[in-house]
C-alpha cells in the first residue's frame, strides 16, 4: 500500500505539472492538505515529507490536533462552515479562515482574536452556483463584503474560496473558478488588495489552476480514506 509520503510526492509532482502546462510558476501553487478524519500519525508524516499547511473542517477535531502537534511547525487552516458560538475557539487557535460568508462572523473573528497572535488570515466564501445547499456569499456582494473586511484590524484580508457545483467536463470546470479569479481582480482594481484563490480539490485541481488558484485542497488522494 502506497503511503502518505509517497502520495505526498505523487500530488506535489501533479500540482507542479498542471502550473506549468498552465504556464505558471509551481511556486505559486499552494497544496493544502485536508486532514479532517484522519490520524495523528499520518498528518506527521506528510510534515516530515515536507507538507506544513494542513485544513480542518470541525472545530473540536481541529483544535485538539493543534494542541496534541503543538511541537511541529505547522499553519492550521479552518475550512468547514463557521458557526457563530465557535468564532473564539477557532480566533485563538487557527492560522486561517476560509469561509467567511457574513460580516457578522468577520467581526466576531477580528475582536476575539488575541492580541498576542498576527492578524488571523481569511478568506470569503462564495457560492459561485448559487446553491441552495451551500454556505457562500453571493458574488454580487463580495465586492461590499471584502471592504467592511479589509477594516478589520484582527484580520488579514487574504482573497476568495469557493466550493463549486461538480463539473465533470474540463472546460465547464474552469468557469466557476473563472468566475472567483475575475471576482477578485475587480475588488484589487478598487484597491482591495487580495493575492489568494483558494479552489480546487482531486477532481477539478487542474481547472482550478489553469484559472489561477493559489491554494488548492486535497484530502483523500494524500492521506487515503477516512476513519
Amino acid at each position: 500500500m502506497i503511503g502518505v509520503t509517497e502520495n505526498l510526492r505523487i500530488v506535489s509532482d501533479l500540482l507542479h505539472s498542471a502550473a506549468i502546462e498552465a504556464g505558471r510558476d509551481p511556486a505559486g501553487v499552494r497544496l493544502l492538505a485536508v486532514s479532517k478524519k484522519q490520524p495523528l500519525e499520518k498528518i506527521r508524516e506528510a510534515h516530515a515529507g515536507g507538507q506544513c499547511d494542513f485544513g480542518e473542517n470541525f472545530v473540536q477535531e481541529g483544535v485538539e490536533k493543534i494542541e496534541t502537534l503543538a511541537d511541529l511547525d505547522l499553519t492550521w487552516h479552518f475550512i468547514g462552515h463557521l458557526q457563530s458560538n465557535k468564532t473564539r475557539v477557532v480566533a485563538e487557535y487557527f492560522d486561517w479562515v476560509h469561509t467567511i460568508d457574513k460580516l457578522k462572523t468577520a467581526r466576531r473573528l477580528s475582536e476575539q482574536r488575541p492580541d498576542k497572535l498576527p492578524p488571523l488570515n481569511v478568506c470569503l466564501q462564495v457560492n459561485v452556483d448559487d446553491e441552495d445547499s451551500k454556505s457562500g456569499v453571493l458574488p454580487a456582494a463580495v465586492p461590499e463584503l471584502a471592504a467592511a473586511c479589509a477594516e478589520l484590524s484582527g484580520l488579514r484580508l487574504r482573497g476568495l474560496m469557493c466550493l463549486p457545483a461538480i463539473r465533470d467536463d474540463f472546460e465547464e470546470q474552469r468557469k466557476p473558478f473563472a468566475t472567483l479569479r475575475e471576482l477578485r481582480n475587480q475588488i484589487t482594481q478598487s484597491g482591495i488588495e487580495m493575492d489568494t484563490l483558494s479552489m480546487g480539490m482531486t477532481a477539478d485541481y487542474r481547472a482550478a489552476i489553469f484559472e489561477c488558484a493559489t491554494i488548492v485542497r486535497i484530502g483523500t488522494a494524500l492521506f487515503g480514506a477516512r476513519n
